[in-house]
């Protein structure tokens, strides 16, 4: 029951961010796209805003996607990882804890689920 409990947190946890990275590139999902993006990245001071956002949309997509599928999971948490503190930095700091205030709440979730499966592994169900 592990692995299946396992195989569930990573596949929720992995498509989700690889859908940010979707909205980030492509504009999936209600996202802006990589111009959009960009222009929010530059606002906040992170420059150049569209090769960033270029680079934290495929960081998101990949190292989504290769969390779901169970595959370089330390590779895959280390992106999680460093999003996630780039975010926190840069946008929900300020606005304390909880999502409802625009807080680091969804983060530290993020970033528990990623550590979690780095030091416990993926669990049986992979690709690989």
């Amino acid at each position: 029951m592990a692995d299946l409990g396992l195989l569930i947190i990573r596949l929720v946890f992995g498509l989700t961010l690889a859908g940010h990275g979707a909205q980030k590139l492509f504009g999936w999902f209600g996202g802006h796209g990589v111009k959009g993006t960009g222009g929010f990245f530059e606002s906040i001071g992170i420059r150049p805003g569209v090769a960033m956002a270029v680079i934290a949309g495929l960081g998101e997509l990949i190292g989504g996607l290769l969390f779901a599928a169970g595959v370089w999971i330390p590779v895959a948490s280390a992106l999680f990882v460093i999003i996630m503190l780039v975010a926190i930095a840069k946008v929900h700091a300020k606005n304390g804890y909880w999502v409802t205030e625009g807080g680091i709440e969804y983060n530290v979730a993020y970033i528990a689920v990623a550590i979690g499966l780095a030091l416990t592994g993926p669990g049986a169900y992979t690709l690989f």
